[in-house]
């Protein structure tokens, strides 16, 4: 689709290891795409909500911040590896699919394509970065434990960056302005970043209980990704 897709295979072949290494691997896609890629505004979005983590965490203040920085990794390796999917031909959830599908339809706004994949990431991958973060560091997604007051104490910074950027990015994907009246204000108002990082904790703990039943595990993901497919494509409606 873009001349530098395969530049963008190559960096995302390899998963990440720290938050440093996701943080540079979104810095280059940053660098690398155009203004009138859709990706690259997703991407920025999620560069700074990584860096506003990561700076937090280095601030200190969490009760389990190696648990917190353990969910950063595994949560930035599947945007990479679902864009890697879509780019060489393998695995790419169909929530990704349809952001990544329309990467160049200039109708469609800047904040439409960063919320759009905000929706996959969260609404789909988190709960998976969630149970694969427990499973590395041997804790348990419940509620009330101290990785779910850590999880939870980042939700108003991250709900300030998405509300800027959605005035920031409030325009055509080629940086035109949008018309004063459309359907993408009320599209946009009615996501809540809280309540679906709250969800995706609810299914965590759902895929933690089912981890011995893959082929359950396997139709619960299934049902994540087609209802995050469905919402993605509505906040994907070009604007008139």
């Amino acid at each position: 689709m873009f001349a530098y897709d395969p530049q963008l295979v190559a960096l995302t072949q390899t998963p990440p290891q720290s938050v440093s290494e996701v943080l540079q691997v979104m810095q280059t896609i940053n660098a690398t795409c155009v203004d009138g890629d859709g990706l690259k505004w997703f991407n920025w979005l999620y560069l700074q909500v990584t860096q506003t983590v990561e700076n937090m965490i280095n601030g200190g203040g969490f009760h389990d911040p190696e648990w917190l920085a353990e969910l950063s990794v595994q949560f930035g390796r599947l945007y990479l590896s679902a864009l890697n999917g879509f780019l060489a031909g393998g695995y790419c959830p169909n929530c990704w699919k349809a952001m990544f599908a329309v990467r160049a339809d200039a109708r469609i706004a800047r904040i439409q394509f960063a919320m759009a994949g905000i929706n996959a990431h969260i609404n789909h991958d988190l709960c998976i970065a969630i149970v694969a973060t427990c499973t590395a560091t041997g804790a348990v997604p419940s509620h009330g434990t101290p990785q779910y007051s850590d999880y939870t104490s980042v939700n108003a910074p991250l709900d300030g960056l998405i509300e800027t950027a959605k005035q920031t990015l409030h325009v055509r994907l080629l940086g035109d302005a949008l018309p004063l009246v459309s359907h993408l204000e009320d599209t946009i108002a009615a996501w809540g970043t809280s309540a679906a990082r709250e969800q995706a904790w609810n299914n965590a703990e759902v895929l933690w209980l089912l981890k011995n039943a893959p082929l359950v595990t396997a139709s619960y993901l299934d049902g994540l990704d087609g209802m995050s497919t469905f919402a993605g494509k509505t906040l994907l409606v070009p604007a008139p």
